[in-house]
């Protein structure tokens, strides 16, 4: 009776024979499990980077934005400050003004926004501070702004003009202080609303009273925690919605509504059914190989069954039974699935990296993977075995004796 350690001796032995041929039938495993870990590993990677990308640009953030003027005043701020589970609120308004330097000039984004915003959108500073609800011609600009856009780079306590343009088309002119320079956060991916390296912020008082309008044509909001967005964003909806004349049955009409919501929760999530669908749709793809090198593995041990019709005949005449042989050649094309799922998680591993390091994304290798890896060419090699081993079984022992 063969035990299970000397068919895997026997099943060494013959992978060691036929170095080559064994190499290549684990090539499609190799490739297959490769691909499956490294896409898994990709998309755990996209996600993460993903939510990176969104801590720079806030932390529990909400956003509000108007889709008409005349929407949002004070007793609307006020609605939104006082929803329980909002810690911090700022008004906005924004526009694409003419920003004079050193006569230069050059069509900058303008964003109003109240201290608040700092905490609310993550900002940090390079050098100098951000605004105080005391400021009033006082500006803080993003680092490209300070750095790229104008011939000579703007520093704290440098001067700049700032021309916005009202409704009826005149325009109005004052002179800023530079304040504060923000740190580049270099958002490659995901941008939530203007961004800040290529925008201006001053006091929205100041902007509201160059302008001469006293509405906002948005709101942002914190959140205590990540887990209370959602709850907190939900309920800042009804309030806003009850206040301008918005049906219970509507608020989830974005239509009917003058507003638009979102939040860090809703951006994650949408975010994450993106980057798992491409996941799914890549390793699906992936799933080819896998079935390729099982076929493979299939393929040659039915040659291997051919070729060794006299040994088996043998084997059975000194009493080798049926089930001896089944483990015999399962056990040798499991290992062939095994070594194609080692070469493959390293192959996966080392090709996730490249990938991982040549896009700048953070390197995220779940440890599951490795004993996903191991499982799909083990699970492939035991399949693609049980045929060849089955047919190798049942040969008669005579008859196989007698094969030339």
């Amino acid at each position: 009776m063969v035990n299970v350690r000397k068919a895997l001796d026997l099943g060494i032995g013959s992978i060691k024979h036929a170095k080559l041929r064994s190499a290549l039938t684990t090539l499609g495993i190799i490739i297959g499990v490769a691909a499956v870990v490294a896409n898994v590993s990709l998309g755990a990677s996209f996600n993460q980077f993903f939510t990176d990308e969104l801590g720079t640009l806030g932390s529990n953030f909400i956003v509000i934005y108007s889709q008409d003027v005349n929407v949002f005043y004070d007793n609307e701020l006020n609605i939104v400050r006082n929803t329980p589970g909002v810690e911090g609120v700022s008004p906005s308004n924004q526009q694409m003004s003419a920003v004079t330097y050193l006569s230069s000039t050059r069509q900058i984004d303008v964003q109003g926004v109240s201290k608040d915003a700092e905490d609310i959108l993550n900002i940090k500073l390079e050098e100098g501070n951000f605004l105080t609800d005391k400021d009033k011609y006082i500006a803080v600009l993003g680092w490209k702004v300070a750095n790229e856009k104008f011939k000579r780079n703007i520093s704290v306590n440098n001067y700049i003009d700032i021309t916005f343009t009202r409704q009826d088309g005149s325009k109005v002119t004052q002179k800023f202080k530079v304040k504060g320079i923000i740190k580049s956060e270099e958002n490659a991916f995901v941008q939530g609303g203007p961004d800040r390296d290529i925008t201006i912020y001053i006091p929205i008082a100041t902007m509201n009273e160059m302008l001469n309008v006293s509405d906002y044509g948005g709101i942002i909001a914190k959140t205590g925690s990540a887990g209370s967005v959602r709850a907190v964003s939900n309920e800042v909806d009804r309030r806003l919605a009850r206040t301008l004349g918005v049906s219970a049955r509507d608020i989830g009409n974005a239509d009917v509504k003058p507003y638009r919501i979102f939040n860090q929760a809703d951006i994650i999530e949408q975010l994450d059914q993106l980057s798992n669908t491409l996941t799914i749709l890549i390793t699906l793809i992936a799933l080819v190989s896998l079935v390729v090198g099982s076929i493979g593995i299939m393929n040659i041990m039915l040659v291997t069954v051919t070729e060794r019709t006299r040994e088996i005949g043998l084997m059975k005449s000194l009493g080798f039974k049926k089930k001896d042989i089944l483990l015999l050649f399962i056990m040798e094309s499991t290992l062939l699935g095994t070594i194609g799922g080692v070469f493959g998680v390293l192959l996966g591993v080392a090709g996730s990296y490249a990938v991982e390091s040549y896009l700048s994304i953070p390197h995220v290798f779940p440890s599951f993977l490795f004993l996903l890896g191991f499982s799909i060419a083990f699970i492939v090699g035991l399949v693609a075995g049980v045929y060849p081993a089955n047919k190798a079984a049942s040969l008669n022992p005579v008859e196989a004796l007698r094969h030339e």
